[in-house]
């Protein structure tokens, strides 16, 4: 083996599991590209360190935890028995790794603000494809099980499914970094329990326990942690500053902007297809590979000197965390007390009342930490040999529970308007 190769067989200390070995000289290539090293720019929990300080790892730290974890798993489906060749090992890698590749600035928060109607999923596959030609096609299996039309199933549920590696990576990881022990979940224990029957994942029964506290970690961690009421607060605001600048920009209001973001202001991409056409001497995928959380808050800092109120005002309420008051609720906020607060607002701010909506809001969050829906389940192996859903086979009703879906209402304002 030659120095060069050798030069790829790297170690990474994680904080979560210890040292990782990077599988393949492919992967560290993948790894080693500038589209994967945005990844380090880019916080896997948004503005949730406003929350919980500690949470500003990245999705870089993410989805090299979730190719570890998924190493071991197919590891242990190899163990007992089931067929897996080394081109389909090294191809669910690649498809772990590269699933978060299309997140937008600040994850989930942004997605759909720069490029409309395309799914960061979607442009994690638009960058797998780019990647593909630059390595000779070695991506094409990872991209099949990625999109779940390779004829081995079970290798695309690793990657995407109701247990997949990447939920126990960042259920576990982002615990972690918040310091929410709830959401701790036992990965060694529910990857050791793993198996293949009849194409599809499935879980020993002995492993039933793990994977009912796996779900009720994920319940507690989405209304402790990435639904928490200030964090969505923040997020929100994150959004409307945002389509403000935008809306101020369409108008012929000069503005600070990075290079990247100017593109985006510029250019209505709202389509695959338009994102790999060229506009303006530019392609919008190479482009928007190098947007990420600083173009942001770079603009963000500028905008706080703005002549605009209300992109000065949200700027600086983001900037210095002040953020604007949240009222939560189970049901919809009537039009009566929203139009109150909303002249109330007008008539404080002395602003127009189409402009109101940029810093008063309503909207509503929705989780349910499982579905029942057929080709979705969690499946249980029994000692007999028959496979039940998760929600059946377990013996406690909480399951059942956890599969309703949860919806809060709320409404945003400034503080001491009402």
């Amino acid at each position: 083996m030659s120095k060069y190769k050798l030069n790829k067989l790297k170690i990474v200390n994680d904080p979560i599991y210890g040292f990782i070995t990077i599988p393949s000289e492919l992967l560290f290539d993948i790894i080693q590209h500038p589209f994967f090293q945005r990844l380090r720019r880019i916080k896997q929990l948004g503005l949730t360190s406003y929350v919980y300080p500690g949470a500003t790892h990245s999705r870089f730290q993410h989805v090299l935890g979730a190719t570890f974890l998924m190493k071991q798993a197919l590891d242990v489906l190899k163990s007992k028995g089931v067929t897996i060749t080394d081109e389909e090992e090294e191809a669910t890698l690649i498809a772990i790794l590269l699933h978060d590749i299309g997140h937008p600035p600040l994850s989930h928060s942004l997605e759909y603000v720069f490029v409309e109607n395309v799914s960061h999923e979607d442009l994690s596959l638009l960058f797998m494809g780019e990647l593909n030609k630059k390595f000779d096609g070695k991506l094409s299996l990872g991209m099949e099980i990625f999109k779940g039309t390779y004829k081995k199933k079970f290798l695309h549920q690793l990657v995407s499914s109701q247990l997949d590696m990447d939920r126990l990576d960042y259920l576990r990881r982002d615990s972690f970094f918040t310091g929410v022990s709830e959401g701790v979940v036992g990965s060694d224990r529910i990857i050791k329990m793993l198996d293949a029957k009849n194409n599809e994942l499935v879980v020993e029964e002995k492993g039933i326990y793990s994977v009912e506290k796996f779900l009720i970690a994920r319940r507690l961690m989405y209304w402790q942690v990435y639904l928490h009421k200030t964090v969505v607060t923040a997020e929100q605001m994150l959004i409307k500053v945002l389509l403000r600048a935008k809306n101020l920009y369409a108008e012929g209001e000069k503005m600070f902007l990075t290079p990247s973001l100017q593109y985006f202001f510029d250019n209505k991409i709202d389509s695959k297809k338009k994102l790999l056409d060229r506009v303006e001497g530019q392609i919008p995928l190479e482009v928007y590979s190098q947007l990420d959380d600083n173009d942001i808050f770079v603009s963000i800092k500028q905008w706080q000197q703005h002549d605009d109120f209300i992109l000065s005002f949200l700027s600086k309420s983001i900037i210095n965390r002040n953020l604007l008051k949240i009222e939560i609720q189970k049901k919809p906020f009537t039009k009566k007390k929203l139009d109150n607060i909303r002249n109330l607002a007008v008539e404080k701010f002395n602003i127009k009342k189409d402009d109101v909506e940029f810093i008063v809001f309503a909207n509503s969050v929705k989780n349910s930490a499982y579905s029942e829906k057929k080709n979705a389940k969690i499946n249980i192996l029994g000692k007999n040999g028959i496979l039940r859903d998760i929600a059946v086979a377990s013996d406690v009703s909480n399951v059942a529970v956890l599969s309703q879906i949860v919806e809060k209402f709320f409404v945003c304002y400034p503080k001491g308007l009402v």
